[in-house]
């Protein structure tokens, strides 16, 4: 499809789903390179992030684990501002390598909080991987270890990306059209 309309917007595709497959493989095999003969646990960030994990994990090759933690900061198309955490991580991640998963940079609040949150847990190594960074947006200095698409601060649906709890589905990534 190369047009949808969720509730009230319209939306065109702006990265179609076999860009987002190289830009996977290419941080999975970056990824694989840089932890040999190492364990790496994975930390996505739902809602969003839970397609591009899944894709993320499946072509790494090392051990590892992946689990989950719930913050949210978002309402309908906009930030708002504050993060809240509705579920948190239950691993034990003393000592381990620990990337963290986003499906989406922008300002950089949500991460910022997840990484206040584990630093004190005592990782290993604390990394950030993020599907798409929108650097126009981002206010945080937090480094971004594995980025895969830089885009422009346009709000976008699709591939775990959402507007309001739909288009996540879509394979594509959309972007509103003006």
């Amino acid at each position: 499809m190369k047009k949808v309309k969720i509730l009230d917007k319209e939306f065109k595709v702006s990265i179609p789903a076999a860009s987002v497959k190289q830009v996977i493989e290419h941080m999975a095999l970056r990824i694989n390179n840089d932890y040999p003969d190492e364990e790496v646990l994975f930390v996505g960030i739902l809602n969003g992030a839970f397609m591009f994990s899944a894709d993320l994990v499946k072509r790494i090759r090392l051990k590892c684990q992946i689990s989950f933690v719930k913050l949210t900061s978002y309402t309908g198309d906009s930030s708002s501002g504050s993060v809240r955490e509705l579920i948190g991580l239950m691993d034990d991640i003393k000592g381990k390598h620990v990337i963290i998963l986003e499906d989406i940079v922008e300002t950089g609040l949500t991460l910022e909080t997840i990484v206040k949150l584990l630093k004190p847990m005592k990782p290993a190594s604390l990394k950030i991987a993020t599907l798409l960074f929108k650097p126009q947006a981002y206010q945080k200095n937090l480094k971004l270890d594995y980025i895969g698409l830089e885009i422009p601060n346009e709000f976008i649906i699709g591939y775990g990306l959402d507007y309001n709890g739909y288009g996540r589905n879509y394979e594509d990534i959309y972007t509103t059209i003006k």
